[in-house]
């Protein structure tokens, strides 16, 4: 891969080398590679194929999980989210000591390697809110809960120029990667102001299902808004948005253990 240096940029095919643009720029590339059918049956390539199963796993995987937050993604992800997903979340497929090279998955695999995921590379919630809290998953009653004492915002969260309200949210989802299924809850407080009055102190709490068996996320994050004649506004469509998985619950142990 080159990229383009010509006061033109192309774009096509010409020859071996093909001309296109990318979020990286005007780039080149020549054509070749091996091929299809050589890659699916060549005993040469059964790595490949192994990895490339895993990495399709990875993907839908990561593509679910978004699916099961997409109303809180609507207004805090970078353009780079699904990529970076996807690759943490092959990590996780990676993690799993019981399955064949090729066969494993999410749910033998570590879903808590997540853990602290941001979903807006461009607004790290550790880098926005510095407000204490805590944040806790209950299997048996279902409950996924963040609590946040009373704080000062003007002191506890960073927000961006222009910003004169924020408002912190929570969502929990119990997913089945297995089925391609999920249920989901979110809660989130009132739009406050951003200055030196304390806040209340906050429970946000959402509901799945009771005594589970599948994985458990839980996120937490920050909307910011100017108010303008009396209305409130979404700053910049959500750039300085932040939004990240605070507490993860994998698969519950077996019975005794096995």
């Amino acid at each position: 891969m080159a990229k383009q240096n010509g006061i033109v940029p192309l774009k096509g095919t010409i020859g071996n080398i093909t001309f296109y643009k990318s979020k990286a720029g005007h780039l080149a590339r020549g054509k070749g590679g091996v091929d299809g059918s050589r890659i699916a049956n060549d005993a040469a390539f059964v790595r490949t194929r192994e990895n490339g199963a895993e990495f399709g796993r990875a993907g839908k995987a990561g593509k679910l999980l978004r699916t099961a937050f997409r109303a809180m993604l609507l207004n805090a992800s970078d353009s780079y989210l699904t990529s970076r997903l996807t690759r943490d979340m092959l990590k996780v497929i990676q993690a799993d000591a019981k399955s064949v090279r090729g066969q494993r998955n999410v749910i033998d695999g570590e879903a808590e390697l997540l853990s602290g995921f941001e979903f807006n590379i461009n607004a790290r919630l550790a880098g926005t809110l510095f407000a204490p809290y805590t944040a806790a998953i209950d299997r048996a009653t279902g409950i996924l809960k963040v609590d946040i004492p009373a704080f000062i915002p003007v002191n506890m969260v960073a927000a961006p120029g222009g910003a004169t309200h924020f408002k912190i949210l929570a969502a929990g989802a119990e997913i089945d990667f297995e089925a391609e299924t999920f249920v989901n809850g979110n809660a989130a407080s009132a739009e406050l102001t951003i200055d030196a009055t304390a806040t209340a102190v906050m429970n946000l709490s959402v509901n799945v299902t009771a005594n589970s068996t599948k994985p458990l996320f839980l996120v937490l994050g920050v909307e910011f808004y100017q108010q303008v004649n009396g209305a409130l506004y979404s700053l910049k469509n959500g750039a300085f948005n932040a939004l990240a998985l605070v507490n993860i619950s994998g698969m519950p142990a077996a019975p005794g253990g096995v």
